[in-house]
C-alpha cells in the first residue's frame, strides 16, 4: 500500500470562515507526518490563507497547490442555477486567473451576500485552470440527482467547452444521502464520455474526533444550536484529513480515482514570487531618477530649515542628511519617501491636518526635510537606524496621522493619482478570542446565558488573554471543577479558541501597486463601507512585494483643527495675531501649570488616570519631560520602578548617579541617569560594545522582543 499515492484536492482551512477548523500550520505538520508530496487548499470563494499555506507546506517539504471552491458558479445552461465548482491552478497563469475570478465574484458577483462567478468570466479566465465538477453538490451532481440525463450531458459539454481536457469529474464517499446514486452514475458514464474521475474527501477538520468541534463552529457561524433537530446538517464525520492508506481503503474497489488525483497534482506547479519590493511609479520632473529627485528636494529644503544655524551645526545636519540619503538609495526606498511626501503635502495644502510624526519614522531627517514629519530628529537625539537599519533589511513604515474627517479625502487623492485598480485597503482577520468564544460555544451548546456570562466574566479582559492563562483565576478553576456544564463549555472553547471568525479591514493600511492590485493579491469588497480590500493580510501583502502605507485617522487632529478655527475666528475679531500650531511656544508656563495639576482630560496620550497621577508627581517643566512621561508610562519601566527613580532624581531627593562615567552621563543626562528611550540603549551599546548603530538596533530589538537566540544565531555574541 505504501507505493499507492494520493493528493487531497479539496481542503478548506479556517479561512473559509463558515465551515472549517483547520489551522494551516497544523495541516502542514500533519501532511508531513502522513508523507504527502503535495496538498491543495481550496477555500470557499477566497484565497485569504493561500500565501500562508504556500509558505507553510513548502517549509514542510510539501508542494502547495492553489485552488478555491467557487461555491456558486452561475451556469447559463441551467437557468442561472447556482452550484459548486472547484478551480485549481496548474501554473502562474492559472493562479492569476483564479485571483481575477475570485476578485470579480467578491466585488461584482455577490447575490444575497454570496459570491457568484458568471459564465463569461469563466470563459475569459480559464487558461491554466483545472476544474473539478463540484461532486455531489455541483451542477453535474444536481443533474444526476434530478435523473435528467440530457441536462447532465449538456452541462458536461458546457464545462468541456470552457476547460477542454482540464475538466474533471469529482466523487466523494462521506456518507451523504444519495451519494451512492451520484457516484455510481458518474463512474458508469465517465468511461463512455472519456472523462477522468478523481476522489476527494472534502476535508473540513483534521481528525475524526474534531467533528463535534467543527459542528460547533458551524453552529456559531449560522446562529444555530447543536441539538436543534431542524438545523441543516451538511457535514459528516468522515470529512477529516485522511492518510493515503485510509483513502485507498475507502476506495479499494476503484483505486484509480485516487491515483488520478495524484497524477492531477503532478500537473500543478506554481511558483509565487515573494521577497520582492515594488512601488507605484512616481513622476519626477525633468526625467530625474527617484534617487536624484529625492536628493535634490531634500538638500534644497534642508537649506531653508538650517539657514540661521552656525556653520558647525549646518555641517552636522548636512552630514546626517547625506548619510540617510545614501542608505535610502542603496536600500531602494527613494520612491517610497517621494510617494509619502506627495500625499502628506497634498493633505496639508488641502486643509487636512497631519500629525507631526510618531514612531521610528520621526527619526529621519529626510522625512523632516520633505514635510512628512514635523520633528527635527537631531534636536531630540533620534537615531535614523531605528527607522531604516542597513544591517537589517525591512520595509520602511511611516505612521501618518490625518484628521479623522479628512483621512478619506487623502485616500481618494491617492486613488485618483494611481488608479482605482491600483489602490486598496488591507484586510485583517478577527479570531475567536477567549471571552467571546466561551459565550459563542455556550450559545451553540444551548447552555444558559447566565452560565456563559458568569464564565466569561471570570476571564480577565486583556488583548493577549487566552483560556490557558485564564485558568490562573481560582474562581474559574473552581467553577469548572464543580459544574459539569461549565467544563463542557470550556473544553470546547479551548478547541475553537483562535480560529478565524471574520474578515475586516486594517485600521490604517493602504497598498498602492505599480499596476493592478490583482497582479499581486485577490480583492474583496467590504459591503459595510463599500470599499475594496486585499484578501492578503499585512504580512502576506509585503511578502508579494507591495508596500503598506499607513493612513491613520486621529480624532485629536480633528478636535485641534476645530478648536483652532474657533480661536482664530475670535482673535480676528479682537484684531490679535493668529495662532500658528507650527510656531507655538513649547515652554509656555501656563501650560505646564495645567500639566503639573494633571488637568489633561482629552489631551492625546496624557488623559488616562494613571498618567495624570504621574504628571502630578513628576511635575513636568519642559517639553522633554512630557516626552519622558509618555515613554516611562509602560509596563516595563513601571514594573521596574524606573518612574519612581526618575521622579526622585528630577526633584533632587535622590542623587543622580552616572557611575563616574562621562559616556553614561553624555547619553543619560537629560533623563537623570534613567534609561528612558530605546535610542539610549543603542547609544550605550555603541559606546561600550563597539557596535555600529545598525548592530545596536538589532540588540534593541532583541531586548524588546526576546530575540536573543536569533541574535546569537547571527554570530553576534553578547
Amino acid at each position: 500500500m505504501l507505493d499507492k499515492k494520493f493528493t487531497h484536492l479539496n481542503i478548506h482551512s479556517e479561512y473559509s470562515i463558515i465551515d472549517s477548523i483547520i489551522k494551516i500550520d497544523q495541516l502542514s505538520e500533519k501532511g508531513k507526518n502522513y508523507n504527502f508530496e503535495s496538498l491543495a487548499i481550496t477555500d470557499s470563494a477566497n484565497l485569504f490563507g493561500f500565501l500562508k499555506f504556500y509558505k507553510s507546506v513548502r517549509e514542510h517539504g510539501i508542494k502547495p497547490i492553489a485552488g478555491a471552491e467557487i461555491n456558486h458558479v452561475k451556469d447559463n445552461s441551467s437557468h442561472n442555477e447556482h452550484a459548486n465548482l472547484t478551480l485549481i491552478a496548474k501554473n502562474l497563469i492559472g493562479y492569476k486567473n483564479l485571483i481575477k475570478l475570485i476578485s470579480k465574484s467578491q466585488i461584482y458577483g455577490k447575490k444575497s451576500g454570496i459570491p457568484v462567478v458568471e459564465s463569461n468570466w469563466l470563459e475569459e479566465n480559464s487558461e491554466g485552470l483545472i476544474a473539478l465538477s463540484g461532486g455531489f453538490r455541483g451542477h453535474i451532481g444536481k443533474a444526476v440527482l434530478d435523473s435528467n440525463h440530457d441536462l447532465f450531458l449538456k452541462r458536461i459539454r458546457y464545462f468541456q467547452k470552457i476547460f477542454e481536457e482540464n475538466f474533471i469529474l469529482e466523487i466523494s464517499r462521506i456518507n451523504r444521502p444519495q451519494e451512492d446514486i451520484y457516484n455510481e452514475y458518474i463512474l458508469s458514464k465517465a468511461g463512455e464520455l472519456g472523462l477522468p474521475v478523481v476522489a476527494t474527501n472534502e476535508v473540513r477538520f483534521l481528525d475524526r474526533e474534531d467533528f463535534e468541534a467543527h459542528e460547533t463552529r458551524v453552529c456559531i457561524q449560522n446562529g444555530d444550536v447543536l441539538s436543534d433537530s431542524k438545523r441543516i446538517r451538511d457535514y459528516f464525520e468522515d470529512q477529516y484529513f485522511m492518510t493515503s492508506e485510509e483513502m485507498y481503503e475507502k476506495f479499494n474497489d476503484i483505486p484509480e480515482v485516487l491515483s488520478n488525483a495524484y497524477e492531477l497534482s503532478r500537473l500543478c506547479n506554481l511558483e509565487v514570487e515573494t521577497g520582492i519590493y515594488v512601488l507605484p511609479d512616481f513622476e519626477t520632473p525633468l526625467n530625474k531618477s527617484a534617487d536624484e529627485y529625492l536628493i535634490d528636494l531634500s538638500r534644497e529644503n534642508l537649506k531653508a530649515k538650517i539657514k540661521d544655524f552656525s556653520d558647525e551645526v549646518k555641517s552636522e545636519y548636512s552630514n546626517r542628511l547625506d548619510f540617510e540619503l545614501d542608505v535610502i538609495s542603496k536600500m531602494g526606498y527613494s520612491g517610497y519617501f517621494l510617494v509619502v511626501s506627495d500625499f502628506v503635502n497634498w493633505a496639508q495644502e488641502n486643509n487636512v491636518p497631519v500629525g507631526p510624526g510618531r514612531g521610528s519614522g520621526a527619526a529621519s531627517l529626510v522625512a523632516y526635510c520633505l514635510g512628512i514629519t514635523g520633528i527635527d530628529p537631531l534636536k531630540y537625539g533620534l537615531l535614523f537606524e531605528r527607522f531604516l537599519n542597513p544591517d537589517r533589511i525591512s520595509n520602511p513604515d511611516f505612521d501618518i496621522d490625518f484628521c479623522k474627517d479628512g483621512r478619506d479625502k487623502v485616500i481618494d487623492y491617492v486613488t485618483q493619482k494611481y488608479g482605482k485598480d491600483a489602490v486598496a485597503q488591507i484586510c485583517t482577520f478577527g479570531t475567536m478570542a477567549a471571552r467571546a468564544v466561551v459565550r459563542d460555544v455556550a450559545r451553540a451548546q444551548g447552555k444558559s446565558y447566565g452560565l456563559a456570562d458568569r464564565l466569561a466574566k471570570m476571564i480577565p479582559f486583556s488583548p493577549d488573554m487566552t483560556l490557558e492563562k485564564a485558568l490562573a483565576n481560582n474562581d474559574l478553576k473552581r467553577a469548572l471543577k464543580t459544574d459539569e456544564q461549565a467544563q463542557e463549555i470550556f473544553d470546547m472553547a479551548r478547541k475553537l479558541e483562535g480560529i478565524i471568525r471574520n474578515v475586516g479591514k486594517h485600521a490604517a493600511g493602504v497598498v498602492i501597486a505599480p499596476s493592478q492590485i490583482n497582479d499581486f493579491s485577490p480583492l474583496y469588497l467590504d459591503e459595510a463601507t463599500n470599499t475594496l480590500a486585499t484578501q492578503f493580510d499585512m504580512k502576506d501583502i509585503e511578502s508579494v512585494g507591495l508596500q503598506k502605507f499607513d493612513f491613520l485617522g486621529l480624532r485629536t487632529l480633528t478636535i485641534i483643527k476645530e478648536a483652532l478655527e474657533l480661536i482664530n475666528k475670535k482673535r480676528i475679531q479682537l484684531d490679535l495675531e493668529l495662532i500658528d500650531l507650527d510656531n507655538i511656544d513649547l515652554e509656555d508656563r501656563m501650560t505646564f501649570d495645567l500639566l503639573q495639576k494633571g488637568l489633561t482630560t482629552a489631551v492625546f496620550q496624557l488623559e488616562s488616570r494613571g498618567l495624570k497621577e504621574y504628571l502630578v508627581k513628576i511635575k513636568p517643566s519642559s517639553f522633554e519631560d512630557i516626552i519622558s512621561v509618555v515613554a516611562l508610562y509602560r509596563p516595563g519601566p513601571l514594573d521596574a520602578g524606573m518612574v519612581d527613580t526618575f521622579i526622585k532624581r528630577k526633584h533632587g531627593t535622590e542623587k543622580t548617579d552616572y557611575l563616574g562615567d562621562k559616556d553614561i552621563e553624555k547619553v543619560l543626562k537629560n533623563t537623570y541617569g534613567v534609561i528612558v528611550y530605546q535610542e539610549q540603549v543603542m547609544q550605550l551599546a555603541q559606546e561600550y560594545s563597539g557596535f555600529s548603530l545598525g548592530q545596536a538596533d538589532l540588540l534593541r530589538r532583541a531586548m524588546g522582543k526576546r530575540f536573543l537566540k536569533r541574535w546569537k544565531d547571527k554570530g553576534l555574541n553578547l
